[in-house]
């Protein structure tokens, strides 16, 4: 049985409480239902509470644990059921479809456009949209939807409650007024990630994964073949989900030719056109707004290349000419206006045999990097052998698609729980020709031969590599970059149909139980999970909420405790109201159990970390410590920076106290998570407003 998730389910712990979920009469829905809904979420309830439920007359379900944020908590914006918006909603009205998707006020065109890619698949957007679902017969004010989570599909449950002002939705919405399911799919994503707010930019490859349970690649479009239109092709005939992006100008403002800048689309179709000068290569986009079309060459209003085409053809492309969001383009044109494309390769469990798509075959395997036990770290480190080993064997090419005799593949290694967690780590992948007789490489194997490829070392959370080589025996090693990290990772290897690959794991020298002293230093340190439950309760308000003042009292106590005894007398009010602050979701600084629950596991991982660079065990580090500590929590500097750290961060002796850790990673790690949610498809610029950059730098 699927559990329903009350929070991010990209959580390394098991929660400390189930979803709680409540029911609610009509009498306290419509005006009153933001006022009712926000006092609910500020119950947030502790632990020992989780299985109360309320119940009313009419028997319909409020989520109290959405996260609600600062738009949907306005005096203006009223929380609303689909039957209070209009009188006869429907779930789905004539199939679900890649038009059925309208943007709101969130900068969410990155998850609108892994939407609409899923709409063009009616078997993949059942997967993750239950179709039997309705208004009608089982009603009971609740929907459910599913979302792939690092190797398995997991269930969320959400109330239908949808925020309005004056009557009309003010994030996604389908053009058939009484269409809901698109409205309601967003709120459940938004509900797996922590909120509305969390959608509000983000990568579209990353939706697209959580999804369909496929393989993410980006690439540039100028780097694409020579013949871009067969690739792209050859990707569609896969099965690929492929979205793209210009990302030159200022965030949503359109180019002289109706291009939206950092502004995610979806690539539908390549087709072969027959006209009347000849055939020409075009690609299908669609502008999930609905509205916004190229104006260039072959657009719907103004492309005088269509008096070209026949009807007959324009029929059988389903050219539609109005400005409703999807429009056709040269390849030529697609390669200057866009950028980058993300593609989301599928596997075969998730497409139909009569699709006519050839999807790849799929294996999957979980592994871990433990200190001193399997995270050797990068070849330069001299304990690379050290990282897990699998055994990856090819032994049939791929079909005449080119007259090279090779073996195509996808290699997919993901770090998990990074969104929920805070800790990036900088990955990357290895292959290597394998030893004659050996299963796994020796360090003697791996010193005497280059790799015949390699992924380049990334903080993203999933590094793709996808390639060719001849038959044969190879090992692929996945690895950090830096040595001793700990982490989690999902290895997924996707190769032509028909081809035995199969990956192996490298023995474990001793099973990871019994290193648990070596891998957690922080049980000596911090109380544990159901203590810190208990300190919540006792340090928190009434309202189970959570003050910078609350946190004080409960860190100050949990250090008292345990190894790091003294340390507290280094804890100050300031580094408690920067630590609330980073981790407000709802900009009220305060937290709920769910938000202190995800700051506790920074604490726990970061104190780790702090131990294990305590080289000299006098609760400080050195200034030396400081930059192999940042690395092992994921984060590298420039000398610049660790300038700015000795003159911001440091005692007057140039140590860095425990408390002053903490509160120096959550800001360093705060403001790289900020400048990453700006910037959208990962080019390392962005663009902000005046007001977005006060309110950035001020509330931290």
């Amino acid at each position: 049985m699927k559990k329903s998730w009350s929070v991010s389910s990209e959580s390394s712990l098991p929660p400390l409480e189930d979803d709680v979920e409540s029911v609610c009469s009509d009498e306290l829905l419509g005006s009153q239902s933001r006022r009712w809904l926000t006092d609910l979420h500020n119950r947030d309830l502790p632990p020992e509470s989780a299985d109360v439920h309320t119940v009313g007359r009419d028997g319909l379900l409020v989520d109290i644990h959405f996260p609600l944020g600062e738009l949907e908590m306005h005096s203006g914006v009223t929380w609303k059921r689909p039957r209070e918006i209009c009188p006869s909603p429907q779930f789905i009205v004539n199939g679900a479809s890649r038009l059925d998707v309208r943007q709101g006020r969130l900068n969410d065109c990155w998850l609108l456009s892994a939407i609409t890619s899923l709409a063009v698949h009616p078997s993949l957007l059942e997967k993750v949209v239950p179709v039997e679902q309705s208004f009608k017969d089982g009603y009971n004010g609740s929907f459910t939807f599913r979302f792939w989570q690092y190797g398995q599909w997991e269930e969320v449950k959400i109330d239908d409650l949808l925020p309005t002002e004056g009557n009309n939705l003010i994030y996604l919405s389908s053009p058939e007024k009484h269409e809901f399911w698109s409205s309601l799919l967003e709120k459940a994503y938004a509900k797996l990630k922590g909120g509305y707010r969390a959608l509000d930019m983000g990568f579209p490859h990353e939706a697209m994964v959580d999804m369909t349970g496929g393989v993410a690649e980006v690439l540039k479009t100028d780097l694409l073949p020579r013949d871009a239109a067969a690739f792209l092709r050859y990707l569609l005939s896969k099965g690929a989900l492929i979205n793209c992006a210009n990302c030159q100008g200022s965030l949503e403002q359109k180019n002289e030719l109706g291009i939206m800048y950092r502004h995610a689309y979806s690539l539908t179709a390549v087709e072969k056109v027959k006209t009347a000068h000849g055939t020409v290569d075009l690609v299908r986009i669609l502008n999930p707004w609905g509205d916004t079309e190229w104006e260039g060459p072959w657009s719907d209003l103004k492309g005088p290349e269509w008096n070209t085409v026949s009807i007959e053809e324009q029929k059988r492309l389903d050219r539609v000419n109005r400005e409703d969001g999807e429009f056709w383009m040269s390849v030529s044109d697609f390669r200057q206006q866009f950028e980058v494309i993300e593609v989301c390769y599928l596997t075969d469990t998730l497409t139909e045999p009569s699709s006519g798509v050839l999807p790849w075959c799929y294996m999957m395997h979980h592994g871990n990097w433990v200190p001193s036990i399997t995270a050797g770290g990068s070849p330069h480190s001299g304990f690379f052998w050290q990282n897990p080993q699998f055994h990856f064997e090819l032994s049939k090419v791929d079909s005449d698609r080119d007259s090279k005799k090779t073996c195509s593949f996808v290699l997919a290694l993901m770090q998990k729980h990074q969104r929920r967690t805070g800790i990036k780590l900088t990955i990357g992948l290895h292959i290597y020709k394998a030893h004659p007789t050996n299963t796994y490489l020796s360090p003697e194997d791996l010193g005497a031969v280059p790799p015949v490829l390699q992924a380049p070392y990334s903080s993203r959370r999933e590094v793709v590599l996808r390639d060719s080589l001849p038959p044969g025996h190879y090992v692929i090693i996945p690895s950090t970059a830096e040595l001793n990290q700990q982490g989690a990772f999902l290895l997924r290897v996707l190769t032509e149909q028909g081809n035995k690959a199969t990956p192996v794991h490298k023995p474990m020298p001793q099973d990871i139980s019994s290193i648990t002293e070596v891998s957690f230093p922080h049980l000596a340190a911090l109380p544990s999970l159901e203590a810190i439950g208990q300190l919540f309760r006792k340090h928190s308000n009434k309202k189970m909420l959570c003050k910078p003042v609350h946190l004080h009292s409960l860190l100050t106590e949990a250090i008292q405790g345990g190894v790091l005894a003294g340390s507290e007398k280094n804890l100050a009010l300031e580094h408690c109201k920067s630590l609330v602050v980073l981790m407000d979701t709802q900009g009220i600084a305060q937290l709920n159990w769910h938000e202190f629950q995800s700051l506790w596991d920074k604490i726990r991982r970061w104190t780790d970390i702090f131990l294990v660079f305590d080289k000299n065990k006098t609760q400080r580090l050195e200034y030396q410590e400081v930059t192999p500590a940042l690395k092992a929590a994921g984060i590298t500097v420039d000398e610049l920076v660790m300038q700015l750290v000795g003159l911001r961060y440091t005692e007057p002796d140039l140590t860095i106290s425990y408390p002053g850790f903490l509160y120096l990673l959550m800001k360093l790690e705060s403001m790289i998570h900020k400048f990453q949610a700006y910037d959208m498809v990962g080019m390392g610029t962005i663009t902000v407003s005046y007001k977005q950059w006060l309110h950035m730098t001020m509330y931290n």
